[in-house]
């Protein structure tokens, strides 16, 4: 393979003959333009060698796409929280990790789509902590998934948006102590496998679908890609006009 780098090589070679000339017009000793020749072969030697490594290395993988905007994904409620409209229209799926700020952001804008549509949404809330850049998310998870053992997920859920900066696991405790729970309960639940199999399936479900980062939220199935109030409207408003009130969509209806 040619470089470029290589194609320019004659011309660097034509400028070093010609300094060469100009300084031996000039009187410079012939041993020193010599030297001043080997350096600059020696450079354009090294050069060569970069252009090589940087052509060998191999193509980097391309990048895994995300949810498709236009297919309506199965997201099965499941175990998952939910706030709002129990049997509305609407189903609103949050994949969402305590410790990442754009999702403590995105509570405000959550929860003032469901103020908009109070008999027609509701929230599901899906765990998907970023372990590799979110060292806390994992626990701060089972702990709200401990806290909904208890009846009080959504309790332990605004606690840990609200102390996103604080998420040890002795801080977890205390915030479980603050809102009442079974602390005896709460550390047993926090370490049993039923806890930890429902944060491992949100997380698998994110995979299957292609969520890569969070906050990403669905409306019935369907990825919000204008996140403001105004593309949830967007988004509803048709559904609505098509679905009979209290009546389930036929995606939402699907996926419980």
């Amino acid at each position: 393979m040619v470089s470029n780098a290589s194609l320019g090589w004659p011309a660097l070679l034509c400028a070093t003959v010609a300094i060469t000339g100009l300084a031996s017009c000039q009187g410079d000793s012939l041993s020193e333009l010599r030297d001043q020749q080997r350096l600059i072969l020696a450079k354009l030697t090294a050069l060569e060698e970069k252009v090589d490594k940087i052509s060998a290395r191999p193509a980097a993988a391309p990048r895994a796409p995300g949810p498709d905007p236009e297919r309506a994904y199965n997201l099965p409620v499941g175990e998952s929280p939910v706030k709002g409209a129990a049997d509305g229209p609407i189903t609103i799926v949050e994949f969402s990790d305590y410790q990442c700020p754009y999702c403590a952001r995105s509570e405000g804008l959550v929860q003032s789509a469901l103020a908009a549509y109070p008999t027609q949404a509701r929230l599901v809330y899906k765990h998907l902590p970023l372990t590799s850049i979110h060292p806390h998310a994992l626990p701060a998870a089972h702990a709200s998934a401990a806290a909904q053992k208890q009846g009080k997920f959504w309790e332990m859920h605004e606690k840990l948006f609200a102390n996103q900066r604080a998420l040890a696991p002795e801080q977890l405790k205390q915030y479980a102590s603050e809102i009442g729970l079974d602390l005896a309960q709460f550390d047993t639940d926090m370490q049993s496998d039923e806890v930890k199999k429902l944060v491992q399936e949100d997380m698998q479900l994110a995979q299957r679908v292609g969520v890569r980062g969070t906050p990403t939220i669905f409306v019935n199935g369907k990825i919000l890609q204008n996140r403001s109030l105004e593309g949830f409207k967007q988004m509803i408003d048709p559904v609505l006009k098509g679905a009979a009130p209290g009546q389930k969509s036929d995606v939402q209806a699907k996926d419980s």
